[in-house]
């Protein structure tokens, strides 16, 4: 059973986790979200679900204006060959998100671990963490080492790699 924005929530206060979250109207991009730089500190996310040729799937997260090279990211975070996007179908099944709320809060919904997480090393030099609690419709302040031991929580590795230039 997928978690809800709001099960997502009480498990980070489970794990004694101080999270703020800010509700807003539904954002599908960064220029979206952008508009609430003033209400909202700390480091925003761009998130990326991707695939190899051997369907494992990778969750990239990076800072909101970070540029990830698709035809090379392969090499780094240890795919086979080359990637692509993800469908909507496996985001929806293996993370319980739609298109437009992924977000590295997923990984709770990934029960089998079949999604690596791979958080870029300049994101986390960042204290504070902006993401989506499993909706586009509220965005989630956490700190970078809550937002590792939550990962870690759900039988996931948080593998900090330098993802982009």
């Amino acid at each position: 059973m997928q978690l809800s924005p709001e099960q997502l929530l009480q498990h980070l206060a489970g794990l004694g986790i101080v999270a703020t979250t800010v509700r807003h109207p539904p954002l599908y991009t960064v220029a979206d979200s952008q508009a609430l730089r003033g209400e909202i500190p700390g480091a925003h996310t761009k998130n990326l679900f991707l695939k190899d040729k051997k369907d494992d799937f990778f969750l990239l997260t990076v800072g909101e204006e970070a540029v990830v090279d698709l035809k090379q990211i392969h090499h780094v975070i240890g795919a086979s060959g080359r990637v692509s996007f993800g469908k909507p179908e496996k985001l929806l099944e293996l993370l319980g998100v739609q298109p437009g709320s992924v977000t590295a809060f997923g990984i709770v919904n990934d029960v089998n671990c079949r999604v690596k997480l791979i958080l870029d090393e300049t994101l986390m030099e960042n204290e504070v963490i902006n993401a989506h609690p499993l909706t586009n419709e509220a965005t989630t302040s956490i700190d970078r080492d809550d937002l590792v031991r939550f990962i870690e929580s759900t039988g996931h590795q948080a593998h900090v790699l330098k993802l982009t230039a």
